[in-house]
């Protein structure tokens, strides 16, 4: 993939930090494989779910968030999944199904052929969205 992205160890996109839909599209493009298609999609199930939704990518992440100062979700890809942190995924229920070191932060792992449960993830979404979020 000559002049297009870097993929970092671990399979992740090195995506220029910036705050906007245009970095976080620019990250989505870049993620390898079929996680590029599941990134649209899950782009679009947040927009659907939070239309008011603010979003940037950091620390070659795409963060979404609400409040302007605050992110409630985290989007990052490994070699074998794309990972989704709760930030503050302790208070949602059911609980996303992955801990984390931080005991606030659950996690939920999409692997390649997994169907998503969008009913689900969108109430994550809505719930994260209202819980306090991380701020940086």
């Amino acid at each position: 993939m000559t002049g297009g992205p870097v993929l970092l160890s671990g399979g992740n996109p090195q995506i220029a930090k910036g705050d906007g839909d245009a970095p976080v599209q620019a990250y989505i493009a870049a993620m390898p494989g079929w996680k590029s298609d599941v990134g649209r999609q899950l782009d679009a199930l947040i927009e659907r779910a939070l239309p008011e939704v603010r979003k940037a990518v950091k620390w070659n992440s795409p963060l979404y968030g609400v409040d302007g100062k605050s992110w409630f979700l985290g989007v990052h890809c490994f070699n074998k999944y794309i990972k989704l942190a709760f930030f503050n995924g302790a208070g949602l229920m059911p609980l996303p199904p992955v801990d984390a070191k931080d005991p606030g932060t659950r996690y939920f792992h999409i692997h390649e052929g997994d169907a998503l449960d969008e009913s689900q993830l969108a109430d994550w979404i809505r719930q994260a969205a209202a819980l306090p979020g991380w701020i940086p």
